[in-house]
């Protein structure tokens, strides 16, 4: 399975998202585009990211009735992106409704559900969220990621640390996308982190990794670095 380190682009402007790709003119990367920046520019952001030739991952987390799911899902279609996502906690038939769409019309289109949100940990999952206060975080993340399964989605969204016992028990053909990526371990809020390298040993199939890359000195050389560790040197 390939391999590979998203750039969260989580910039408040399509003028600055560009800015920055302006660095990348000569490699082929894959990008996260997230609210902030498609809610700001819209479409047109991303059939601008295309035509400079890279993959796109749209994490817009749609979460909704299962009719409304199938339209946005049809919208997303359209715009050749390479990777969407689903809240898992809207239920399996929104996700199974949605799963099927993509199976007739682009069946390259890598669907995933959204577990636990990586600033989340499990004092606010039981004490905010009200989740069963008798299973643990892994025990929900592995719950949510069987729903997911079953609705044909093609892996998740999740903390790294849960990827292991993801693997184990869906299949190394699962995906794995996990946020939460710092070269240096610190407090932000981000709760469950791991580095590049911790995340190639636990198994993750993509990391998504933002601001250790977009405030760097230089991005370029950061993305490299960041994507050797996490491919092992390759």
């Amino acid at each position: 399975m390939a391999k590979d380190v998203i750039i969260a682009l989580d910039f408040p402007s399509g003028e600055r998202a560009l800015d920055f790709l302006k660095d990348f003119k000569d490699e082929e990367v894959y990008v996260k585009v997230g609210m902030e920046l498609f809610y700001k520019e819209g479409p047109s952001i991303i059939r601008e990211i295309k035509k400079l030739g890279h993959k796109i991952f749209l994490d817009l987390k749609i979460h909704d009735i299962p009719n409304t799911c199938k339209g946005a899902t049809n919208s997303l279609i359209a715009l050749d992106v390479d990777m969407i996502n689903y809240h898992i906690a809207g239920g399996k038939k929104m996700l199974s409704d949605a799963s099927e769409i993509v199976k007739n019309e682009k069946s390259d289109l890598i669907t995933l559900g959204v577990t636990m949100l990586t600033s989340t940990d499990e004092d606010v999952m039981h004490r905010e969220l009200q989740i069963d206060k008798d299973k643990s975080l892994d025990e929900v993340v592995l719950a949510y990621a069987n729903i997911a399964k079953e609705a044909n989605l093609s892996g998740i969204v999740c903390s790294a640390l849960e990827v292991p016992k993801i693997k184990e028990n869906l299949g190394k053909d699962f995906i794995t996308v996990t946020p939460g990526i710092r070269k240096v371990k610190g407090t932000d809020d981000q709760k469950r982190v791991v580095t590049p390298s911790e995340a190639r040993e636990l198994g993750s199939d993509y990391i998504v990794v933002g601001r250790p890359i977009t405030k760097a000195e230089d991005p370029l050389k950061e993305y490299r670095e960041i994507k050797k560790d996490f491919l092992g040197g390759k």
